[in-house]
């Protein structure tokens, strides 16, 4: 005789478990559960208001005029663990000289992908697909690159030398 059927409670928490645990290896892609921003290392607040988005890189691109470099725009969310990840990479010593001295970097909150999806779309950056996602502009805001196939947003299985290369490649 067939052992009978465990209940439809327990089967339907086994299956939202199991779902959990996939979306753990989906990077940034679904909008996060509210959470207080902090400043504990790997949470911290990189991204700000995205209201001041414009803003921001409209001084960015006048900073890269006068210092003749280029912008990096990085599109994310303070949710994200793996826009964390980026934030760490961006400062490891192999990385941070090369940023500094080739790029202004502007940080776009994209909210709960309801914030500067106008801005993502005009720089041809496809945040659906996953954060973080870049995009590079010459000091005359004319897109030199951007990542259209979410090759960050899984940027906890990498490594630092991954942005090392990014950042070397187009860097002008």
């Amino acid at each position: 005789m067939p052992a009978p059927a465990p209940p439809k409670s327990i089967a339907i928490a086994a299956f939202a478990g199991a779902l959990m645990l996939s979306a753990g290896w989906l990077g940034c892609r679904q909008a996060p559960v509210e959470a207080p921003a902090t400043e504990e290392p790997g949470q911290a607040v990189i991204y700000p208001e995205g209201a001041q988005a414009g803003k921001d890189i409209a001084a960015a691109l006048a900073k890269a005029a006068k210092e003749k470099k280029r912008v990096l725009v990085d599109f994310g969310g303070n949710w994200c663990g793996d826009c964390q990840v980026l934030e760490i990479y961006f400062h490891d010593p192999a990385n941070r000289g090369l940023l500094e001295q080739n790029y202004v970097l502007v940080p776009v909150n994209i909210g709960r992908y309801d914030e500067n999806m106008d801005i993502a779309a005009k720089y041809g950056v496809p945040v659906s697909k996953g954060v973080p996602a870049l995009a590079v502009l010459d000091a005359s805001g004319q897109l030199v690159y951007s990542q259209r196939n979410a090759e960050f947003q899984a940027m906890r299985r990498m490594d630092s030398a991954s942005v090392t290369a990014f950042l070397l490649q187009w860097k002008g």
